[in-house]
C-alpha cells in the first residue's frame, strides 16, 4: 500500500482507497464481562453458524467473530471470537464437542484474577513494612 492509497476523514481515521480501516479496537472493540478465545478447524469444516449454535448451547452470547490471519496447522483456519462469559471454560468445551480446537482463552475470569493477585501482592509488600 503506498502513501497515495491512505485518506483521511473529519476525524482522522485513516481509511484504505477500498474504504476499510482496520485496527483491533475497530473488529474487537473492548467489552466488559466478556472473554475470547481462539479456535482452530479444518478450512472444510469452517461454519459460522455452527459456531455460534456452540457458544450459545453455552448459554452465552457470540459478541464479535474474526477470522485470522494466524499460521494455523495446514489445511486449518485460525478464528478469533469474543462471547459473552466472563469464564470461557464451559464455551471452550462447547465448542470442543461441536469439532473445534480450542487454542487458547484470554480475558474474563483470567483477567480478574490477574488484578486480585497483583492487589495481594501490594498489600502484602505494604503489611511487611
Amino acid at each position: 500500500m503506498s502513501s497515495k492509497d491512505i485518506i483521511l476523514f473529519e476525524d482522522s481515521v485513516p481509511l484504505t482507497s477500498s474504504g476499510l480501516y482496520h485496527s483491533e479496537d475497530r473488529l474487537f472493540p473492548p467489552v466488559p464481562d466478556s472473554c475470547e478465545l481462539t479456535v482452530e478447524c479444518r478450512r472444510d469444516d469452517f461454519s459460522a453458524s455452527l459456531i455460534a449454535r456452540a457458544v450459545e448451547d453455552a448459554e452465552a452470547h457470540l459478541l464479535n467473530m474474526n477470522v485470522t490471519s494466524r499460521p494455523a496447522s495446514a489445511g486449518n483456519v485460525s478464528v478469533d471470537i469474543r462471547v459473552s462469559h466472563r469464564n470461557g471454560g464451559s464455551v471452550a468445551r462447547s465448542l470442543e464437542r461441536y469439532g473445534f480446537e480450542v487454542i487458547s482463552i484470554r480475558g474474563g475470569m483470567d483477567r480478574d484474577l490477574d488484578t486480585t493477585r497483583s492487589r495481594i501482592g501490594e498489600l502484602m509488600a505494604h503489611i511487611d513494612v
